[in-house]
């Protein structure tokens, strides 16, 4: 018992400005808030959509909902109004808790406007709560509530309400290969159970030690490791508000410096971003405070490896490259926890975690056996982190992971065990892309693509990126008598960007006249792949294509396409 001890330190987007917050004031905070929601009707049981960005505030209203039974649902605050309305429907959210406005990178979002705009068409949200980040005032509704305000009228205690080991603890959207994002189960005693057990182990987590996840509270992530994990382990957590380069790409490790944090974790995709301004930036900055680094989100490439941990880490802080996902609560393979010492293979995430044991599997659904073997990445049995169902919709839930492979959970992912029987991560097996590390399935992209009226087709296939590991490439058809083709294409983004986030913006928009497909209408995705990555020579069996001829067709429009985007560059 140390309510004294610091639970959050809040790094704010302008740098210098952190905010200390301990246990008894996070406690405090919590408390008031859950009290709020009670007042307003909000019971257990009840859903209610955070959309907030990574503050000390957006973690008490996820622990004051756990403290009164509430199922939150957090929605990553660069979402769209679309995307936020989705999810609040799918949910059947009664209540929002937003901000006025946000704060990142020095500029200002504005969160209240997507949140009125979002709830316009969600008739089971009855309340919006608002808290104030910036002085600015906003349009306040009838079902608008400040919230400071009404928690300074609150008393600080609220006693916990007794839940049921497999109660629903929150759910967390993530992107599938269809077009609608699934709601993620997880409940009560396993999900905190694994989160903190593996924070512990895989990080080495000491009492004392200052935990800096810059993940987005929005994403698995953040809720693990950076609320529920090192909060559950008395930990001291960092909330990082900011960009990797804001105010210059030294923030990360001026952070490091100016907090003490004793491990970072971060995603590939920064790595990757911040090697390309040299290492200046980091020797700048004294990171001798650093044990332990961590990498999350996507198989991390051996480049960005050797960079973190050779000029970040100076060759002596334990690298751990974490393979996880939404659905499995907390992180499955990684190098550590192992014996004392034992090796660790650059860009592999190698070792199962306690009570993990992975299986991979042929394409007839048998298990392989031995080592130097590639396969399907499957869970042979459950733990307490998995996810329990898909909300509403069970029978997705069973489908997706469990019918593909009897007996044994899929993971979506293909691996490559070692001649010593570590795991490699290979990537997704499925039409997933992975954008600096968010997931998103490329229907998605199509199905907000499919609604311009010029637009009868498109096919959205990942491709590799330097910077975000994978972008994601759009090939279109047009109606006949489209005259602006520029037009549209602009018009595709901007839809894009407004149905899901700008993040899931295509870089490239290829026209061609028709889209590969077999006789049955699949469009072949792999032929469009290998075109964009310039093996268009090892295509591969395409008797099945409806009309081979389409082939030689895109590929003239892509050699094209190719030429004039590097004349204009």
């Amino acid at each position: 018992q140390a309510p004294d001890r610091v639970a959050l330190i809040w790094e704010k987007d302008e740098p210098g400005t952190e905010v200390k917050i301990t246990y008894r004031e996070l406690l405090d905070m919590t408390c008031r808030l859950a009290n709020t929601l009670k007042k307003y009707g909000v019971q257990k049981g009840d859903r209610v959509a955070i959309y907030m960005p990574v503050t000390p505030l957006a973690v008490a209203a996820m622990l004051a909902c756990a403290r009164i039974g509430a199922i939150h649902t957090v929605v990553f605050a660069g979402f769209s109004a679309e995307s936020l309305a989705g999810r609040i429907i799918d949910s059947g959210c009664k209540a929002v808790i937003t901000y006025n406005q946000g704060v990142r990178g020095g500029r200002v979002v504005e969160l209240k406007k997507t949140v009125d705009e979002a709830v316009k068409n969600c008739p089971s949200v009855k309340h919006v709560f608002v808290a104030q980040r910036t002085d600015s005032t906003v349009h306040m509704g009838n079902r608008d509530i400040p919230l400071e305000e009404e928690m300074a009228k609150e008393a600080p205690v609220c006693a916990p309400e007794s839940m049921d080991s497999e109660d629903m603890l929150f759910m967390l959207y993530t992107s599938g290969s269809t077009g609608k994002p699934k709601g993620i189960v997880h409940t009560q005693a396993g999900y905190l159970l694994y989160a903190a057990v593996t924070h512990k182990h895989v990080f080495d987590y000491q009492q004392g030690d200052v935990f800096g996840c810059v993940a987005d509270i929005g994403w698995i992530t953040g809720h693990s490791y950076v609320v529920y994990g090192p909060l559950c382990n008395g930990g001291t957590s960092v909330l990082f508000e900011s960009t990797p380069l804001y105010p210059d790409p030294g923030r990360y490790w001026e952070t490091v410096q100016r907090l003490k944090i004793n491990q970072f974790y971060g995603a590939p995709t920064a790595v990757r971003l911040l090697l390309k301004y040299g290492d200046k930036w980091v020797k700048k900055y004294d990171r001798s405070s650093l044990k332990t680094l961590g990498s999350v989100g996507e198989p991390i490439n051996h480049e960005a490896w050797q960079w973190f941990y050779n000029v970040v880490g100076d060759s002596r802080c334990t690298l751990v490259d974490t393979w996880w996902q939404t659905e499995t609560g907390g992180i499955c393979i990684a190098p550590r926890p192992s014996e004392e010492g034992a090796d660790i293979i650059p860009a592999m995430a190698m070792r199962p975690f306690f009570g993990i044991i992975p299986a991979l599997m042929d394409e007839n659904g048998r298990v392989i056996e031995g080592n130097d073997v590639s396969g399907a990445l499957c869970i042979a049995q459950p733990w307490p982190g998995l996810a329990r169902t898909i909300y509403g919709d069970h029978q997705r839930f069973i489908d997706t992971y469990f019918k593909l492979y009897p007996g044994y959970y899929f993971t979506g992912d293909g691996a490559y065990r070692s001649s010593e029987g570590y795991y490699q991560i290979t990537g997704r097996m499925d039409d997933v892309i992975n954008i600096s590390g968010h997931r998103l399935g490329t229907a998605e992209i199509e199905d907000a693509m499919d609604e311009h009226p010029a637009v009868p087709e498109t096919a959205v296939i990942g491709y590799p990126h330097e910077i975000k590991g994978e972008g994601a490439f759009a090939f279109i058809v047009l109606k006949e008598d489209t005259a602006h083709t520029e037009r549209v294409k602009e018009e595709l983004r901007s839809i894009v960007a407004s149905k899901i986030a700008k993040y899931a913006v295509p870089d490239h928009v290829l026209v061609v006249k028709r889209l590969p497909k077999t006789r049955s209408g699949k469009i072949m995705r792999r032929v469009l792949k290998k075109i964009v990555a310039d093996q268009s020579s090892d295509l591969g069996d395409v008797t099945t294509l409806d009309d081979p001829s389409i082939v030689a067709e895109i590929l003239d429009a892509y050699q094209k396409y190719k030429t004039e985007q590097s004349a204009s560059s």
